[in-house]
C-alpha cells in the first residue's frame, strides 16, 4: 500500500490504480468514544515523515508556476495593496487548509475510517450530516470538488505551456518585448511544445517526476534570491513612489494570482495522513505558510519594484541577457515542463478512473494513452486561444480555489460541528461559515468574471 499525491491509498508500487473510497460512510461513534478512536495506529504501516519533512512536503506543493508570476499581478493592484492582502490572503488560506485538516480529524473517528482524501472527506461530510435532505447530494458534492480539482490542474498544465512558450520567445529572438505577435507569434511556439508535452505525459509512473519536483523547489528559491538581486539593480524608483492601489479589476486579478501562488488545500489531507505525528499538522502549517508567504512576497514586491510597468511573466523573463540569466531561465523552462507533467498525473488519474470503466481492462494500456495524448491536445489549444498568463491565472484563482479553497472547507466544517460541539457563543461558527461563504462567493464571481473578461479581451 502506497498513497498517491493527494492522500488516496493505492493498491500497487509505483502509485497506481488507487482505491476511490467509493463506499458508504455511516456514523458509527459519537462524542467521547469518536474522540478516542486512535486513527493513527489503525493506518497502514508505511513511512511516515516528521514536521520538519511535512514542513518541506507542503512548500514543495503550494510553490507552483503562480510564483513566478505574482509581480505582474502586483503591477495590475497597486505595490502596498499588494504587500497588505498578500499577508491578509495568504493567513487566509493557512486558515482554511486548518480547516479541512481538523474536520478530517474529527470525522476519522465518526465513522472509524484512519485517513481519507479531499473527495472522500467531502462526500463523508454530506453522508453524516445533519442536515438529512442533504445527504442525498453526498456523491454530487464529491464529484463536484472531483471537478474543481481538475479544472484547477488541467488549468494550471494551459498555464505552464504559457510560460515555457515566452521564455522560448525570448531566448530565441533575443529581445525583452515579449508580446503575443512577431514571427513567428506567441501562440505558436505553444502549439509547438504540444508534441514534447505529449511525450513526457506518457510516462505514466509517478516516482520517475517526483525527484524533478526537489530541483525545483530548490529552483524557485533560486530564482526568489536572483530576483531580489536583479531588481536591486535595476530599480528606478523607491518603493514609496509606487502608487498604493490601482484598479478593482488589477485587485481581483491579484487577489486570484495570489491564492493561486500559495494555496495548498489539494494537498493538505495527504501530507496529515503521512505524518508520524498528525495532531501536530497546526505546527506544519503555520511553519509552512510562512515560508510561502514570505516567498511570494519576495518574489511580488521585488519584481515590480525592480522591474516596474514594464515586468513580465514569469519573473526570469525580466532578467538581462547574460549567461548567468540565461541558464536561469533555461533552467525555469524545464523545471516547468516537469511540472506540467506532474500537475497532468493527479487530475488525468481522477479522470481516467471514470473512463476506464468503458473499456475492456485488457485495453487500458492502448487507451490510457490514447486520452493522456487527447487531454495534453485540448490543454494546448485553450493555451494556444487564451495566451495571457496572468489573466489565466487568476481566473483559475478566483473559480476554483475561491471553491476548493474557502467555501468548500467551510461547508464541510459546518456540517460536522452543527451538533457536536454545537453552533458555539451567539452561534459563531454559524456566522464564520457566512463570512468565508460571502468572501467564496465574491471572489468567484466577481474574480471569475473580471479575470474572464480580461483574459477574452486579449484574445478579441
Amino acid at each position: 500500500m502506497v498513497r498517491t499525491p493527494d492522500g488516496r491509498l493505492s493498491e500497487t508500487n509505483d502509485g497506481r490504480n488507487f482505491r476511490r473510497g467509493h463506499h458508504k460512510y455511516e456514523i458509527k461513534a459519537t462524542g467521547d468514544a469518536a474522540k478516542a478512536y486512535d486513527f493513527l495506529s489503525a493506518r497502514p504501516p508505511g513511512k511516515r515523515t516528521n514536521v520538519i519533512e511535512s514542513i518541506g512536503h507542503l512548500v514543495k506543493s503550494c510553490l507552483g508556476g503562480g510564483v513566478v508570476a505574482i509581480h505582474e499581478s502586483y503591477k495590475q493592484c497597486g505595490l502596498w495593496t499588494s504587500v497588505v492582502l498578500t499577508v491578509v490572503l495568504g493567513a487566509f488560506v493557512s486558515y482554511c487548509m486548518l480547516i479541512l485538516a481538523r474536520s478530517a480529524q474529527k470525522i476519522y473517528g465518526r465513522v472509524q475510517v484512519p485517513a481519507m482524501s479531499y473527495p472522500d472527506l467531502a462526500q463523508a461530510a454530506l453522508e453524516t450530516s445533519p442536515f438529512v435532505n442533504l445527504r442525498k447530494y453526498s456523491k454530487c458534492f464529491r464529484y463536484a470538488v472531483d471537478f474543481t480539482i481538475c479544472v484547477d490542474l488541467f488549468g494550471s498544465c494551459c498555464v505552464y505551456q504559457i510560460m515555457i512558450s515566452r521564455t522560448i520567445k525570448q531566448l530565441v529572438e533575443g529581445t525583452d518585448d515579449i508580446s503575443t505577435g512577431g514571427n513567428p507569434p506567441l501562440r505558436a511556439y505553444i502549439a509547438m511544445l504540444l508534441i514534447p508535452c505529449v511525450l513526457i505525459c506518457m510516462i505514466t509512473t509517478l516516482k520517475y517526476l517526483a525527484p524533478f519536483s526537489i530541483v525545483a523547489d530548490f529552483f524557485i528559491v533560486t530564482v526568489a534570491g536572483a530576483t531580489v538581486y536583479y531588481a536591486v539593480k535595476s530599480a528606478e524608483m523607491t518603493p514609496l513612489e509606487f502608487p498604493i492601489f490601482k484598479t478593482f479589476a488589477g485587485l481581483f486579478e491579484f487577489v486570484g494570482v495570489c491564492v493561486f501562488s500559495m494555496e495548498g488545500v489539494g494537498v493538505t489531507l495527504a501530507i496529515e495522513n503521512s505524518m508520524e505525528e498528525p495532531k501536530k499538522i497546526p505546527i506544519v502549517l503555520a511553519g509552512g505558510m510562512s515560508i510561502v508567504i514570505s516567498i511570494v512576497l519576495t518574489v511580488g514586491f521585488f519584481g515590480y519594484w525592480g522591474f516596474g510597468e514594464k515586468s513580465k511573466s514569469p519573473v526570469t523573463l525580466n532578467f538581462p541577457l547574460e549567461p548567468f540569466p540565461i541558464a536561469l531561465k533555461v533552467m525555469m523552462a524545464l523545471m516547468i515542463y516537469v511540472t506540467f507533467a506532474l500537475n497532468f498525473w493527479v487530475p488525468f488519474e481522477l479522470v481516467w478512473y471514470y473512463i476506464k470503466q468503458k473499456y475492456d481492462p485488457s485495453k487500458y494500456w492502448f487507451w490510457e494513452r490514447v486520452y493522456r495524448g487527447l487531454f495534453v491536445f485540448i490543454i494546448t489549444v485553450i493555451a494556444v486561444i487564451f495566451p495571457a498568463v496572468t489573466k489565466f491565472i487568476g481566473l483559475l484563482g478566483s473559480f476554483c480555489l475561491s471553491n476548493m479553497g474557502f467555501i468548500y472547507p467551510a461547508f464541510i466544517e459546518l456540517n460536522l460541528d452543527w451538533v457536536d460541539p454545537g453552533l458555539g457563543f451567539m452561534m459563531w461558527r454559524l456566522w464564520k461559515f457566512v463570512a468565508i461563504l460571502i468572501f467564496g462567493t465574491i471572489l468567484c464571481i466577481v474574480g471569475t468574471y473580471s479575470n474572464a473578461k480580461e483574459l477574452i479581451a486579449e484574445v478579441f
